[in-house]
């Protein structure tokens, strides 16, 4: 069952967070507004409400995961939207990712592989008001070309190698953040379509994902 009341205490867990987030490196100031504003606990069952704050990750069925809000904010920093950026997100998940990008004043196209967690967020009342998110069921390696070209891509699970197809969906000097490797650990990357049709491949820390995985689950 999810949360339906954001009560001081949260707001108050949400600042803490914040801080914690501004000392780990996080400098964006909308990135951290963003979390400061969004209240995480709605998007996990409500046993989890006292540690909803907490830096770490957390189940939400099908095998997958919300991400550390330090992940979510160290992708969304390396991203770096412009309101009214188009934005193609793979790996809806609980949608916590997406609310993030939307409140940053983007239109964000998303996109999830498991039909449960698809419908789950589908019947989230909460995430209904949220404006600027459009809601997929497909598989995330074949992107949505019909909605192409994509100012940004953000990928949240760990892809073996750069999708190519989702590289033809950026527009020229668009950029695609994704987590790239198939250990225990990937690092991630923040790839570049240059004007030239070259692509300019940036890598940064190491982090954990879940598999980017292709097809769809019913």
């Amino acid at each position: 069952m999810r949360p339906t009341e954001d009560k001081h205490r949260h707001q108050g867990l949400r600042k803490k967070l914040v801080d914690q987030l501004r000392s780990h490196g996080i400098s964006s100031e909308q990135v951290l507004d963003a979390i400061g504003q969004i209240p995480r606990h709605y998007f996990l069952d409500s046993a989890f409400d006292d540690i909803a704050y907490e830096n770490r990750a957390f189940p939400i069925g099908e095998g997958q995961t919300i991400s550390h809000p330090y992940t979510v904010a160290y992708q969304t920093q390396l991203l770096d939207v412009k309101r009214f950026d188009k934005v193609l997100e793979v790996g809806t998940g609980s949608a916590y990712q997406a609310v993030v990008l939307a409140s940053l004043g983007v239109q964000v196209y998303t996109i999830e592989r498991q039909r449960k967690l698809f419908d789950a967020n589908k019947q989230f009342k909460w995430l209904q008001q949220q404006p600027g998110i459009k809601f997929f069921y497909g598989d995330g390696f074949e992107g949505l070309p019909t909605f192409a070209p994509f100012d940004k891509i953000l990928i949240t699970a760990a892809a073996p190698h750069i999708p190519p197809k989702l590289v033809n969906q950026l527009k020229p000097g668009g950029v695609m953040v994704l987590p790239v490797g198939e250990g225990d650990t990937q690092q991630m990357c923040r790839v570049t379509n240059e004007e030239n049709n070259t692509l300019r491949v940036e890598r940064f820390e190491q982090f954990s994902f879940v598999p980017m995985l292709s097809g769809k689950e019913s």
